[in-house]
């Protein structure tokens, strides 16, 4: 089944009810916005899209993100949706991996894609979604019938990048959105008419698979005037519509937090803020509940298992009376009910009860592998199992705490930084013969990149130098916020960068001028 009969049928059983704002400005009811879904779709096809055609879309959170979204899937094309934080020639390469026949995007985004010349051609088009685009959709035929799909086809093509530097598209089918949905009403929260949904984080990622569920039972979908993350302005619409959910990162929810508190404002509207996408810390989690009240469930996934790994129910979250419940809050809760999951040792076995190895994942939710990279999709699903790359244990009573993240993996803000795509940016500066990149503490962003490099030579350079050349290549919470220099990088036997003794140095080496 086309995900995208959801909409259809809200439109047809809740016509009436508020749809799509901008702000605390009502654009649409599920009526209009089914209309205007539907006339993306012909509008598509009248562009040459066909079913399983691949189509881009760049932009920061709108009110056009969610019609183009459900649009793409009505016309039976596949969506992707790309990070609007992304450096234009990162763009380019994905838009060129996926064969995307059309990319869509706004504003800056579209200003920063159209300076890549001698791309853009006739077999990837490159459309500037402004008004007057809006105004050519809305020539179209209001509707037709929702394009057929199976459950096995393509929705989503989602790119996150890996330990090769490049990224990698991960598969999402229709199936594997249902079923995240369907374990969303179990596991993590109900989704009342009455909600209303703020799309505070990238509509690209989480915040965007999380509409689905909110299309489906003809809730309110919320987009900030900013685009963004704006603490006061979460406050302000969560008190003006009530009942307000939203996904946020950790770092979203300690600035939340810290905002409300510094106002003295008594926080109002908040039914639900589902947190993932880096490490909670106890102490502002504790935080949180101590402001906010019970507001708030933690799930844990990937791109390759959607928001359904894992889930940290609400009651786990706040209440304090259990004898273990300092924990359970550090952990990431029990594996959701469409998935099952084990802890795996080095050759895939499971592992004893509490002891360590990679989180071991299989189900409907699951990809079934990655865009065209056959030796990537056999590695990630050796024996029938997503294996995760993360590293924790399972208790006796089935809660999974996360120890560690393999390849090195960085979260900045709620972004997921890969420490080799930036090394291998540094290792294109003619001055700069080795680069290793982690993670140092970031009381905000909860990390920040740093880089330890080797000069040809012992070359005297700027750091502003290098971060101009960054600049050139990577977005820019990408790039490095401080330079080590180092006479050479400390490695094994193999030659391999020991990563654990750069995270020792970070504390105490000076940074590059």
């Amino acid at each position: 089944m086309n995900i995208a009969q959801w909409l259809s049928r809200a439109a047809r059983e809740h016509g009436d009810n508020p749809a799509i704002f901008t702000g605390k400005k009502q654009c649409g009811t599920y009526k209009d916005l089914n209309i205007i879904v539907g006339q993306v779709s012909n509008w598509l096809k009248s562009l040459g899209i066909k079913p399983g055609d691949r189509v881009a879309i760049f932009m920061v959170n709108q009110t056009d993100y969610l019609c183009l979204l459900f649009g793409i899937w009505c016309s039976g094309a596949v969506a992707v949706p790309i990070n609007a934080k992304l450096h234009a020639r990162e763009v380019t390469w994905i838009v060129e991996n996926a064969e995307a026949k059309l990319t869509l995007a706004s504003g800056q985004q579209f200003e920063n894609l159209q300076r890549v010349t001698g791309f853009w051609n006739a077999n990837s088009k490159l459309i500037d979604f402004c008004d007057e685009t809006m105004l050519g959709i809305s020539k179209n035929l209001p509707c037709e019938p929702v394009s057929r799909r199976e459950s096995s086809d393509l929705a989503w093509l989602f790119y996150t990048s890996g330990t090769t530097g490049r990224p990698k598209g991960v598969m999402i089918t229709h199936g594997m959105l249902k079923s995240m949905a369907f374990s969303y009403f179990i596991d993590v929260d109900e989704v009342r008419q009455e909600d209303a949904a703020i799309y505070s984080a990238p509509f690209s990622h989480g915040a965007g698979l999380y509409s689905i569920m909110h299309v489906l039972k003809a809730a309110r979908h919320v987009f900030p005037r900013s685009g963004g993350f704006s603490p006061k302005e979460v406050l302000d619409l969560s008190e003006h519509f009530q009942s307000a959910h939203m996904f946020a990162a950790p770092t979203m929810v300690k600035r939340l937090t810290a905002a409300s508190k510094a106002s003295g404002r008594v926080p109002k509207g908040i039914r639900t803020i589902v947190y993932a996408g880096g490490p909670m810390y106890k102490s502002d989690i504790i935080e949180a509940v101590d402001w906010f009240g019970p507001v708030f469930v933690q799930i844990y996934g990937q791109g390759e298992c959607p928001m359904a790994i894992t889930a940290l129910s609400r009651k786990a979250v706040s209440d304090r009376t259990h004898p273990r419940w300092e924990e359970r809050l550090t952990s990431v809760g029990s594996a959701q009910s469409v998935v099952e999951v084990q802890i795996g040792d080095p050759s895939g076995k499971p592992t004893e009860e509490g002891q360590i190895g990679e989180i071991m994942v299989r189900g409907d939710p699951v990809m079934p592998g990655y865009w065209r990279n056959s030796d990537a999709s056999e590695k990630a699903l050796a024996q029938g199992w997503l294996h995760t790359g993360d590293i924790g244990y399972m208790d006796h009573e089935g809660y999974i705490t996360l120890k560690d993240r393999s390849n090195d993996l960085i979260i900045s803000g709620g972004s997921n930084i890969y420490p080799r795509e930036v090394e291998e940016v540094l290792l294109m500066h003619p001055c700069i013969i080795e680069a290793a990149v982690i993670g140092r503490y970031h009381p905000d962003w909860s990390e920040e990149v740093v880089a330890f490099i080797v000069l040809r030579d012992q070359i005297k350079i700027s750091s502003a130098e290098i971060g101009e050349f960054c600049q050139r290549h990577i977005a820019a919470y990408k790039r490095p916020k401080g330079y080590i220099t180092l006479k050479v990088l400390p490695k094994n036997n193999y030659g391999k960068i020991l990563k654990t003794e750069l995270r020792i140095l970070v504390k105490t080496s000076p940074l590059l001028g």
